[in-house]
């Protein structure tokens, strides 16, 4: 087997396990679909192997990470992935070859990486997904150590100014990368967070969980400390005892470093009978509770790294055709326009009430869900966002657009 010279492609992810982390898996089907010969290193989840091959893409894995909380226990789980990514680096390199490392962020630290390769002429790309210095505050209710801070920053800015082309998610991270990184636009593309619509669509309903309210609502996501379920729980408690509803029930579904943490405090604030904690669940029951659901939510609080963050979750809903409610936040009103209602930032109150309007109103419920949707149709969806990541990789190798390519080389 043959590839052309600039189209073997390394990916490195460390924030969730291949193909679980939906972004990453996207953008290297659609490569390999293209005609690029794509890697992938991650960590292992529970009974894959060290190595195999899905969709095209090989992917190659080392042993999950302990992961830990404080800065020493963030650096340990990111210093010891960063080493495993690079040693796999050196198996790949001999086995299949690559021109250019992509880095999907967090960790900034896989620029360590990229610089060392390209020493040796690899190209590198950094993929843009999480603002970690604003992520770092938003964990640490807008303080934290300034020399982490600092350090976040400062690795963030070699990611950009090392990258022959930065993948940004949306244009608030572009603004950040032109501002902050000092990228020229002309090196940036925006590749959004699009749903797979074969993926993400419309199932039975599950009759049993639409049983238990006359409106069901509904969350589907990570329940990380910064992920605002707290936000969404006293929401509830407000539309309990404010505004004295109880023909609802609230499904939440996902697990995350906060699940146990927030499932103790809804059992706190006695709301145990309005709300569900899923836990983990597979796809198809994840698009079976959705199906199932009038109203979805994404309680992001009003911060300096969510108001910059497109979020998945909002487009999973729009796919779905279910009105939301949200905070009001720059990147959730770009994305979701009138398909959603907004609450002022970091207003519970005013968010149960924003849900309690849609309770009482299935004809603009049903209005928004199809805004949603058209809106994913004509512009948010995956097929739109692969042209972009596509068109990219074009401006790195463009002799790999040419109908005839000269120079091919065996893999090594």
């Amino acid at each position: 087997m043959k590839i052309a010279n600039g189209k073997r492609i390394l990916m490195l992810v460390e924030n969730q396990p291949f193909p679980q982390d939906p972004r990453v898996f996207r953008e290297a089907t659609t490569l390999a679909e293209h005609g690029y010969q794509v890697s992938v290193i991650a960590q292992r989840h529970k009974k894959q192997p060290w190595h195999e091959t899905l969709n095209g893409v090989a992917v190659y894995r080392y042993p999950a990470p302990i992961t830990g909380d404080g800065f020493i226990g963030y650096l340990v789980e990111y210093g010891y992935s960063v080493f495993a990514a690079f040693v796999l680096s050196f198996v790949v390199l001999f086995h299949r070859g690559f021109d250019v490392i992509h880095a999907h962020n967090p960790p900034d630290f896989y620029a360590l990486i990229g610089a060392f390769y390209k020493l040796f002429g690899k190209q590198f790309v950094f993929d843009h997904h999480d603002l970690a210095p604003e992520m770092y505050k938003a964990l640490n209710d807008g303080k934290g150590n300034r020399l982490i801070h600092k350090i976040l920053v400062l690795f963030e800015k070699m990611s950009s100014r090392l990258a022959d082309h930065v993948i940004v998610t949306n244009e608030s991270y572009k603004k950040i990368q032109i501002e902050r990184g000092g990228v020229s636009e002309e090196a940036i593309t925006i590749v959004r967070n699009g749903p797979n619509l074969e993926r993400i669509h419309l199932v039975a309903p599950d009759t049993e969980l639409q049983s238990r309210a006359k409106t069901i609502i509904g969350y589907v996501g990570d329940m990380g400390h910064h992920d605002g379920i707290d936000y969404l729980v006293r929401a509830v408690h407000h539309l309990v005892h404010d505004l004295k509803r109880t023909d609802f029930y609230c499904v939440l579904i996902g697990t995350g470093d906060a699940w146990e943490d927030m499932k103790a405090y809804s059992h706190e604030l006695g709301l145990d009978k309005y709300i569900w904690f899923t836990g983990y669940v597979s796809d198809e029951e994840m698009l079976r509770y959705l199906s199932s659901t009038h109203i979805c939510v994404d309680p992001d609080p009003a911060n300096s790294f969510t108001d910059r963050s497109s979020m998945i979750k909002m487009t999973e809903y729009m796919a779905l055709q279910r009105a939301i409610v949200a905070f009001r936040l720059t990147e959730h009103q770009f994305t979701a326009q009138d398909a959603a209602i907004y609450a002022e930032p970091n207003d519970e109150l005013e968010f149960a009430r924003c849900i309690e309007t849609l309770m009482d109103d299935p004809e603009r419920r049903l209005e928004m869900g199809e805004i949603g949707r058209r809106r994913i149709e004509s512009a948010l969806s995956w097929p739109h966002q692969a042209q972009a990541l596509v068109k990219a990789y074009a401006t790195l190798y463009p002799a790999n657009d040419k109908a005839a390519i000269i120079r091919e080389r065996e893999i090594v």
